[in-house]
């Protein structure tokens, strides 16, 4: 199965596809990656990386390729003169608004009774629900799509037949692979966002996203914490105060210059406090923090037609070792 255009207008293959090699590499080192696979009351397809079983950062990175359709890298790797906290997490795409915006982004609002999750992966690309979706030229076509969760539970059965309808896939061709943010799995896919964050920021400026050609991101490994609320913290800190981003772009030098400036979390006015503390300052209510403080500490920006790079922003260490404790 192939998708069709990029928003450069090249033909890119299906995420659902590449997605769902990965899947099989988990189901089939189930044992090895410490998931629990199952079949739902509808055949779908059940990977718990997290929830009730012990999971790990080697599930994690796997989890994070699976939110990025397969069209993205991710490894683990020490960073040379990061004392505290050195091991970092790299993430690659030479497709990264396919990868990032049409997969990974978790924008997907799924509900039923006492049950919601956001969810992410190739599957948004299937049902295309999202209004984001007005702007991606990127159609995937598969006979079967993959759903990210970071959430504790499966999906309820009225979830997963509505996903397997907008998706226009019958659900024993669906998988649910999910993680909470308190497990290694799902810290390790939160943190592996610092360059769908990156694009997300990009897009929120108006920088036309067919001008982005790749992209690479890294931010720290973070701790996971067994309480939500703090847990979330880390994860969103280790992109907000230590993430740096690397865009290599189309267009003249003036606008990737404009695109560093504007690019790092230290734009925003809630810039300056772990987000945790920040969470609970706004009364839990997520969508009251200002959405340009979800980037990248750091922006290194590339134009590749003259071979300028700029650069804005910077590592924030206190801030950081606040978080991480």
């Amino acid at each position: 199965m192939t998708g069709t255009l990029d928003t450069s207008g090249r033909a890119t293959a299906s995420v659902n596809a590449l997605a769902g090699e990965i899947v099989d590499r988990l189901v089939a080192g189930a044992e090895r990656y410490r998931l629990a696979v199952s079949r739902g009351s509808l055949g779908e397809l059940l990977i718990d990386a997290g929830a009730k079983v012990a999971g790990g950062i080697d599930a994690g990175l796997l989890l994070t390729e699976i939110c990025l359709g397969g069209l993205g890298k991710v490894t683990l790797s020490p960073a040379p003169g990061q004392k505290n906290w050195p091991f970092w997490l790299t993430v690659s795409s030479n497709d990264p608004v396919v990868a990032c915006l049409a997969s990974q982004y978790a924008g997907w609002s799924l509900s039923h009774e006492k049950f919601f999750a956001l969810g992410s992966g190739p599957g948004r690309s299937l049902a295309r629900k999202e209004a984001l979706f007005q702007e991606l030229p990127y159609k995937d076509s598969a006979d079967r799509s993959t759903i990210v969760l970071e959430a504790g539970a499966p999906p309820p059965e009225a979830v997963v037949a509505k996903v397997a309808n907008d998706c226009g896939v019958s659900p024993d061709k669906l998988a649910f692979v999910y993680a909470p943010t308190q497990s290694l799995a799902g810290s390790v896919q939160v943190v592996g966002r610092v360059l769908e964050v990156a694009l997300h920021k990009a897009h929120e400026l108006k920088f036309p996203l067919e001008h982005i050609v790749d992209g690479i991101a890294a931010a720290p490994l973070s701790p996971p914490h067994p309480d939500f609320v703090t847990a979330m913290g880390r994860t969103n800190d280790a992109i907000i105060y230590s993430g740096r981003a690397h865009l290599f772009v189309r267009g003249s030098a003036a606008a990737a210059k404009e695109l560093a400036e504007k690019l790092p979390s230290s734009t925003s006015r809630d810039y300056g406090r772990p987000f945790a503390e920040i969470f609970k300052a706004y009364k839990g209510d997520f969508y009251k923090i200002d959405p340009s403080l979800f980037s990248p500490a750091e922006a290194i920006v590339t134009a590749v037609e003259t071979g300028e790079t700029f650069r804005g922003g910077a590592i924030d260490e206190k801030l950081l070792e606040a978080s991480f404790g």
